[in-house]
């Protein structure tokens, strides 16, 4: 079982950053390969971003591409994504994700989910 915890959202002007966080519990996971998706309102949850579990290889979207980058600390059991440039059709809800096995752009390929932090880009 993995129990993630997101945190780090809030209120931010376009052209800003912010850094999302995911905690996790459990002793697994570094075997856990970790993404970001995303959710607006009326829309369906977008793929944003996702991490190998050794962190050495990271997938994109192509519209976060160049300002989105994700890392993760396996000692911490916290995986990271930095946002700049930040435009307000990036306004969503964010939400970290766990599975095993290679990065899915399919929220359904996904086995644990955190509750979701509000990220809201102003223009």
């Amino acid at each position: 079982q993995v129990q993630l915890v997101e945190s780090g959202g809030g209120l931010v002007q376009a052209g800003g950053s912010l850094r999302l966080s995911c905690a996790a519990s459990g002793r697994t996971f570094s075997r856990y390969t970790m993404s970001w998706f995303r959710q607006a309102p009326g829309k369906g949850r977008e793929f944003v971003g996702g991490i190998t579990w050794s962190g050495d290889s990271a997938y994109y979207t192509d519209s976060v591409k160049g300002r989105f980058t994700m890392s993760r600390d396996n000692a911490k059991n916290t995986v990271y994504l930095q946002m700049n440039s930040l435009k307000p059709e990036d306004t969503a809800v964010y939400y970290c994700a766990a599975r095993r096995y290679g990065i899915d752009t399919s929220p359904s390929g996904y086995d644990y989910w955190g509750q979701g932090t509000q990220v809201t880009v102003s223009s």
